[in-house]
């Protein structure tokens, strides 16, 4: 039987090639698209599932909230999470958590100079780690004790990938490293790199005994938060108990702290359900996830809608064989399932191109989407059986309704020439076509949107100078720390630099909290933890940050350095100050130094746009505490400028190298991940309107058939091509301006949910729609023209021979 139904199947198939063509394109498209976003959000849901432990590992992440004496605690939003605290935290919960089996700290990324005979590197993103980290995650030793590397003071782990930058292929164990020109570490192991769904990204893990030996002092310190705490928890640890106990744990350290809470979070949640909105390392969102998700979803059902409909609209071609076949005795059901028959047999050569083409758009994927996901194997015999079963599933469901359409036919109608293919079933078609309309206008109108916030964050005014300011980073080298006053003049003096100032960070890096307390309005000290930036004299005027009051730090003010402190708006109404002015002269206590607000500064955008301003302190930094230079430089004959740069540092600082990037392009690297969204966003919405266009064309071809009597009156009586292609794209439009009212409350909920994520964020207008709607239109014109200029010009006299 299924020998017949192929045999049957197949001649039919080839005595039809466009259409089949057409119907196996479209199908081929769609589950290759399916294919690469199941592979993509396969990916984004697998980081950090690789830890053979990771469903007993959690972090610990925390809010610090200021509550007003007798103020009821608003629920916590994911603004007041943070996922760094302080160093006493880890070994107090383990000493009063007996669930707690392992405890993991680390510290924020560091950048080192290494050097290794003539070899020396730049190395970002090296962190300070416990000895117990090889203990609680799954990261391959190649060389070394995984046990003991990082127990002794002054010793490095690095991975694969550095380790051969400075030894090759050797085994390194044992090597000494040079730091900063100014300290020797040994290496004492080498780990494989870390896989691309970790959201850990170090390049290197020096020992945490290391930074004892620096800053012994910071390991007892409540207010330094630079720490990150996981937790291996023991078998069978019931969560919410111990989070309940943890809740204890605060009250009973911290009574009189309302705002002051610790959340245990599972790791594996951390890069798609985080609490937390800053994190040290890649994040997802599960937002884009279900988008993604039901593009993938809204590709396969226009694939499957273009093929009933033009299933359907061939149906003239078939009503005779149909016809034929019944007064021959064959069953409704049979003809039935050997219409389901071609469809499966559609969809599963739809399938193997899906597979051949999936390969080479992993790709393209990977360029869009900035991640590599290619570690999927596509030779995977699941894989195949996965896609059969998918093809059988899609061919079933996209030819039930044709199936049943075909087989319906009456006989003894259909051989008399009185069949009207659209009896009983306009409505549906008609449907089918507004949803389908109403998918490709949302994906249009949701890329317009997408694209629109994209260039809103980068042509936003941050309340800085952003262009043309070069960074130089010299991160620990105390060489240049002490000699920074006359690096920054020698810099300042070449031609085409217009100013230079120094700080510790800039704009668009991390920035830690800092425990500050301020005179509050009735006069005593309150406690918040504020971030900080340390900065020079210059770097107020040279960023060209406004005042509005106050003063900024003046080298003529002899105790601005050691008792001078600037704050932003936003610090100034965390402390209770409406009016910015009356903070200004208050005292402040922070890190061990006292002194007066001598000025505050208005709010500008230091992070992202994804979070609104928050509270900030501007202290001055010691020499000691600074690690980058910026130089503000005119924006004409820059390679010039840069050459006089770096030949004025070589001179004044040989040991270290020349490493500088431009401002503007390391702060827009903040949108990356939006930037890719977009990218593959537009990509599938793209080939999401490219199916749909096939269907479009099945449609025209269906009302051509539909409407060819009424075609070849309408010629008869003297209608032209014109008005005949008019005619037939007047329903049309009328489908459309119903899928565009469809469209615009639907887009209009989603793209604002994406949009809750800026701080800072576009308005969803009607223009979008409008542009949306239009494009579409010209989209389906071109398209609907072909077939509508083609059922024009046929002579009415092939149309109305049997009437």
């Amino acid at each position: 039987m299924f020998r017949h139904y192929f045999q049957i199947a197949w001649r039919n198939l080839m005595k039809r090639k466009f259409y089949t063509l057409i119907n196996v394109t479209g199908l081929a498209i769609g589950m290759t698209c399916c294919l690469l976003i199941s592979v993509y959000l396969y990916h984004e849901n697998s980081y950090d599932r690789y830890h053979t432990k990771r469903d007993r590992i959690y972090r610990v992440v925390q809010t610090f909230r200021h509550v007003e004496p007798g103020a009821k605690l608003a629920a916590a939003t994911p603004q007041d999470y943070q996922v760094w605290g302080c160093a006493p935290l880890g070994p107090a919960l383990q000493a009063d958590f007996p669930e707690i089996e392992k405890v993991v700290q680390f510290m924020s990324p560091n950048s080192f100079l290494l050097q290794n005979g003539d070899k020396r590197v730049q190395q970002d993103n090296v962190l300070f780690m416990d000895s117990t980290a090889f203990d609680v995650f799954s990261w391959k030793m190649i060389y070394g004790n995984p046990h003991t590397a990082l127990t002794a003071p002054f010793s490095i782990v690095l991975t694969r990938s550095v380790a051969q930058k400075f030894f090759g292929n050797k085994n390194p164990v044992g090597q000494p490293l040079k730091v900063d020109n100014q300290t020797n570490v040994m290496v004492t192991g080498v780990m494989e790199d870390l896989p691309p769904n970790s959201q850990f990204t170090f390049n290197g893990l020096m020992s945490m005994t290391t930074m004892h030996k620096f800053r012994e002092e910071v390991f007892g310190w409540w207010g330094y938060v630079d720490f990150y705490t996981y937790l291996l928890l023991k078998e069978n640890t019931d969560i919410k108990s111990l989070q309940a106990k943890a809740d204890q744990f605060v009250k009973r350290r911290n009574p009189d702290d309302k705002g002051y809470a610790i959340k245990f979070e599972k790791m594996t949640d951390a890069y798609l359900h985080s609490l937390a909105t800053r994190q040290p390392g890649p994040t997802g969102s599960m937002l884009n996830v279900y988008l993604f998700l039901c593009i993938a979803i809204f590709i396969m059902l226009i694939a499957c809608i273009n093929f009933m409909n033009l299933s359907t609209a061939r149906s003239l071609e078939r009503a005779k064989e149909v016809g034929v076949r019944k007064v021959l005795g064959v069953r409704p059901m049979s003809l039935m399932w050997q219409f389901l028959f071609e469809s499966i047999l559609l969809s599963l050569a739809a399938a193997v191109i899906a597979i051949v083409l999936a390969k080479p758009g992993i790709a393209l994927i990977e360029k869009l989407s900035g991640k590599e996901i290619a570690y999927v194997n596509f030779f995977n015999p699941w894989l195949f059986i996965a896609m059969a079963g998918f093809a059988v599933v899609v061919g079933i469901g996209a030819g039930i309704y044709p199936a049943w359409f075909l087989s319906g036919f009456r006989a003894i109608t259909v051989l008399k020439g009185k069949f009207n293919p659209a009896s009983g079933s306009v409505s549906l078609r008609k449907a089918l076509v507004v949803f389908q309309f109403t998918l490709s206008i949302a994906l249009i109108a949701g890329t317009i949107i997408v694209f629109n916030q994209l260039k809103y964050v980068n042509r936003h005014d941050l309340g800085f100078q952003k262009d043309q300011m070069l960074i130089i980073n010299f991160e620990g080298d105390n060489k240049v720390q002490k000699n920074i006053e006359a690096i920054k003049k020698a810099i300042a003096d070449q031609p085409g630099v217009v100013a230079v100032a120094a700080s510790r960070a800039v704009p668009g890096e991390f920035l830690p909290n800092a425990g500050t307390g301020i005179q509050a309005p009735d006069g005593q000290i309150a406690f918040q933890g504020p971030l900080i930036y340390e900065i020079d004299f210059d770097f107020i005027p040279v960023y060209h940050i406004p005042l509005i009051a106050g003063r900024a730090y003046e080298r003529s003010h002899l105790t601005d350095s050691a008792q001078g402190m600037i704050i932003n708006e936003a610090a100034a109404k965390l402390f209770g100050y409406t009016n910015p002015a009356d903070a200004v002269g208050k005292k402040f206590e922070q890190w061990g130094r006292k002194g007066y607000i001598v000025g505050v500064v208005k709010d500008f955008n230091f992070r992202s746009l994804h979070q609104a301003v928050e509270p900030l302190t501007l202290r001055y930094g010691y020499p000691n505490d600074l690690n980058r230079i910026s130089v503000a430089i005119k924006g004409e004959n820059i390679p010039a400028t840069l050459a006089h740069i770096k030949t004025t540092w070589d001179n004044m600082a040989p040991q270290r190298p020349f490493m500088y990037h431009f401002l503007d392009e390391s702060f827009n690297e903040q949108y990356q991940a939006d930037q890719h969204f977009g990218q593959l966003f537009t990509f599938f919405s793209c080939l999401a309107i490219c199916i749909a266009c096939l269907g479009l064309l099945g449609l025209s071809t269906f009302m051509a058939q539909q409407r060819v009597k009424e075609i070849g009156v309408r010629k008869v009586l003297g209608s032209s091509v014109s008005g005949i292609v008019v005619l037939l794209s007047k329903d049309f439009i009328k489908l459309v301006l119903l899928a565009i009212m469809i469209a615009v409350p639907l887009c209009t909920w989603a793209m604002n949910e994406w949009l809750k994520d800026f701080a800072y964020r576009v308005s969803i207008g009607p223009i979008v729609f409008i542009e949306a709607g239009i494009i579409t239109v010209g989209v389906a014109l071109l398209t609907i023209a072909w077939q509508s200029v083609k059922a024009a010009r046929v002579n009415p006299v092939q149309s109305l021979r049997n009437e």
